[in-house]
């Protein structure tokens, strides 16, 4: 069975283009946001809605606690079990997000990392606390420039990881992914990728994070924050929930938050968009037009002898 994936920069159409082919397939969906798996973030990482999710099935929605870590292999794990499960009822899957990486460790398998001594990683984290992500972030630029550019701004869990990696093995996290031997056979897709032209993502990102405030979003941070969930926590690396986290603490204003949030959106959409034109066998469409997006794909489909449940 012939599964799809959907893949891109953020504010590109992803989840509007999953949702629409899933209906026409009798397709479900599977989730490759790192972060809409964390339960009470919903706002700020334009989670689908109860709507969205009664048009078709979606996985890997609210599956973490904010608290926990997700990683590439626990989401390719995760992702295979629940395709398997989609399999057994006769329907094909829709793999839709923007986590590069995540989505590389299930299309193409991923090399299972070597152990790290604990005191590593222990002396890492003191670091942290001590000197702050910036300095360790820069660290890992000089050690690893690979890898540091593809991190969102904020990304502490993947930070210390990959330093781990660098200071544990002497060999950085990027060249070990890329010459160690793979894990599981990875899962066969056809993959659309969705671009729009820069400037217009730009102001695509700038307009989502003002719907986002007026939907509720510093409400939700902190609602996080009053139920005891620490900052720090591996789900405030989202863009935007650890800089709103920061105005409802009082360390700043909403002014300054939002200005924040959208210099650091855009930054990480030029960054998928860098990690995603090196990936091979993406189907690029321009996306600027979510109808002509679709009916592109459904075209690309159809001659890939994808057969539509409505015809």
């Amino acid at each position: 069975m012939r599964h799809q994936a959907i893949v891109g920069a953020t504010a590109t159409g992803k989840s509007r283009l999953a949702l629409e082919l899933a209906e026409r397939l009798g397709a479900e969906i599977v989730s490759a946001d790192a972060l809409q798996a964390y339960r009470g973030l919903d706002i700020g990482t334009a989670k689908p809605s109860a709507a969205d999710r009664a048009r078709a099935p979606h996985h890997l929605l609210d599956i973490l606690e904010p608290t926990e870590t997700y990683s590439a292999g626990e989401f390719a794990r995760r992702a295979r079990r629940a395709i398997r499960e989609i399999e057994a009822r006769g329907r094909p899957a829709i793999v839709a997000g923007g986590s590069g990486l995540y989505l590389r460790a299930l299309f193409s398998g991923i090399s299972a990392l070597p152990r790290i001594d604990p005191g590593v990683r222990r002396e890492l984290r003191r670091r942290h606390r001590a000197e702050g992500l910036e300095t360790l972030r820069r660290e890992l630029a000089a050690a690893d420039p690979a890898t540091e550019s593809r991190l969102a701004p904020g990304d502490t869990q993947r930070v210390l990881r990959a330093l781990e990696v660098v200071r544990g093995t002497g060999t950085p996290l990027s060249e070990w992914l890329e010459k160690s031997p793979r894990g599981e056979p990875g899962v066969e897709a056809l993959t659309i990728g969705l671009t729009v032209p820069r400037a217009i993502l730009y102001d695509r990102a700038a307009v989502r994070v003002g719907r986002m405030i007026e939907a509720g979003w510093v409400q939700e941070v902190a609602q996080l924050l009053g139920r005891g969930v620490d900052p720090a926590a591996p789900a405030f690396q989202a863009i935007g929930y650890r800089q709103i986290a920061r105005h409802v603490m009082g360390k700043g204003s909403l002014e300054e938050a939002l200005h924040e949030t959208v210099r650091a959106t855009r930054r990480y959409a030029k960054r998928q968009e860098t990690w995603f034109s090196k990936e091979p066998g993406v189907h690029w469409i321009q996306a600027r037009d979510p109808d002509v997006a679709l009916a592109e794909a459904l075209h690309l489909l159809a001659r890939r002898g994808t057969r539509s449940v409505h015809g």
